[in-house]
C-alpha cells in the first residue's frame, strides 16, 4: 500500500457563513497536491470534515495514510470511535450526517490514522491548508454547500 500524508483545514468565515477548505497531499518521493474549494453558506465543521472527504477520494488506489488536522471534531469522532456509534444509531441528532457518511464510505477503502495538529501554531503545512481555505472561503460566486443544515456541531 502507498504511504500518503495529508494535511487538511476548513474555514468559515461566519459561522454559519462563506467558508473554504484546503488540502494538501504528500506521496513519497516528491509527489505534492493542493486541492481547495469555497461555498457561499456552510460551517466550520462542515468544511474541516469536507476536507477530509475530498482528500481521501483525490487518492486512486487504497492507501496508507497519516491526516493531519487542527479539527478536533474530525480527529476525536474518529479516532474516539464516536463516529461508528453514531452510524449504528444512523446519525439521529448529528450534525453533518450526509458527510460523515460520504467520509465511512471512503475512509473504509484505506489505512487512516489521524494526527491532531494545534491550529496557526507554525506547522508548514497546515499553515498551508489555512491559506487555502481562507482564499476559498473569500472566493466570489460560490455555490451553496447544499448540505448546510442551518447549524454547526
Amino acid at each position: 500500500m502507498p504511504n500518503v500524508t495529508i494535511y487538511t483545514d476548513g474555514s468559515s468565515l461566519g459561522n454559519p457563513g462563506p467558508g473554504g477548505y484546503g488540502i494538501v497531499l504528500l506521496a513519497p518521493p516528491n509527489h505534492r497536491k493542493e486541492l481547495s474549494a469555497g461555498f457561499a453558506c456552510t460551517t466550520n465543521n462542515r468544511m474541516e470534515l469536507m476536507a477530509v472527504c475530498v482528500a481521501l477520494e483525490a487518492l486512486k488506489v487504497p492507501c496508507e495514510v497519516t491526516i493531519y488536522s487542527d479539527s478536533r471534531y474530525v480527529v476525536d469522532a474518529v479516532s474516539k470511535g464516536w463516529v461508528f456509534g453514531w452510524e449504528r444509531k444512523n446519525f439521529k441528532d448529528k450534525k453533518n450526517p450526509d458527510l460523515w457518511i460520504r467520509f465511512l464510505r471512503i475512509y473504509r477503502q484505506h489505512r487512516v490514522r489521524f494526527v491532531w495538529v494545534k491550529g496557526h501554531a507554525d506547522t508548514p503545512e497546515n499553515e498551508r491548508c489555512d491559506r487555502l481555505a481562507v482564499a476559498a472561503a473569500s472566493g466570489g460566486n460560490l455555490p451553496p454547500d447544499s448540505g448546510f443544515d442551518g447549524g454547526d456541531e
